[in-house]
């Protein structure tokens, strides 16, 4: 694929009908998979089994079938804003801590670059030579404007297209000044895809959207002061997704089609679980 193939297509998926097609979450298959996070005090929290988790489907409780820590190869796709705004010192930055994270990854791990100005370029799909991610990092330079929403996007596509669990880590500095796809679009299809999407922004801007699309694929928003963080937070993130539970659950007495409102709670302790609010169902 051209670097510059993902803006012609982008383009195209400006029209609705493109968004209307995009996968359906796991519900396509007769069980519904749900990546959970469970900490206690800020701590992650272990041990639990199928037992120890009550899940409501539209508010109807369901027999949880698994709850595993197993580690299951991830695809784990970089989004990383490379606009104007960014200068020399912060690009290094952000390379370095993309290679940081590539030192974090299994043989069995793949990964996908993805850059964004004014343009969404690929620099690498979805692989496991992660020597080739590398080399695409060491090209990576500013200019122009940026495409936030239609590299968020791109990234949960590139994550949806081969299986194992997904992770987007999308990285900016500011607000979206150049997508053709809307925010609302990008988060309706953010409810039918099976990717977990963590969003990093440095600085002071507001951060609605990057906050938006982390909450409805069950990820969260880090927001640091300075690029400098990068390397830690872009490692503290794959370590946290590592130790997320995949759960899943057969549904019954509950209507298919249609949007489905998820609450997923561990019994008999006082904890903090994140996962994503629903799933839209195709059935």
């Amino acid at each position: 694929m051209s670097r510059h193939f993902l803006g012609v297509f982008l383009t195209m998926a400006a029209s609705t009908t493109v968004v209307a097609q995009a996968p359906s979450f796991s519900s396509r298959v007769e069980a519904v998979r749900v990546d959970v996070l469970v900490t206690e005090n800020g701590r992650l929290v272990s041990g639990l089994a199928p037992g120890d988790f009550e899940v409501l489907d539209n508010g109807v409780p369901q027999k949880v079938d698994l709850a595993s820590l197993e580690e299951i190869p991830l695809n784990v796709v970089l989004a990383l804003d490379v606009s104007g705004s960014l200068n020399a010192q912060q690009i290094g930055h952000l390379q370095t801590a993309g290679s940081t994270l590539l030192d974090g990854l299994k043989q069995t791990d793949q990964a996908a670059l993805l850059t964004f100005s004014h343009v969404v370029s690929q620099g690498s799909p979805l692989t496991s030579d992660f020597n080739r991610i590398r080399a695409a990092l060491k090209e990576t330079g500013t200019s122009g404007q940026t495409s936030l929403v239609d590299a968020a996007y791109a990234g949960m596509m590139i994550g949806e297209s081969d299986v194992g669990r997904s992770l987007l880590i999308v990285f900016t500095d500011g607000v979206d000044t150049r997508s053709w796809l809307t925010a609302d679009a990008v988060l309706e299809t953010a409810k039918r895809c099976d990717v977990v999407v963590y969003g990093v922004d440095v600085g002071t801007r507001r951060a609605s959207f990057s906050r938006e699309l982390s909450a409805a694929t069950g990820g969260r928003l880090v927001e640091i002061e300075s690029t400098r963080d990068l390397n830690a937070t872009f490692r503290g993130i794959l370590d946290e997704f590592r130790q997320r539970y995949l759960i899943s659950y057969s549904p019954e007495g509950v209507t298919p089609g249609g949007w489905h409102r998820l609450d997923v709670r561990v019994k008999a302790r006082s904890v903090t679980v994140r996962a994503r609010p629903g799933y839209l169902s195709s059935h």
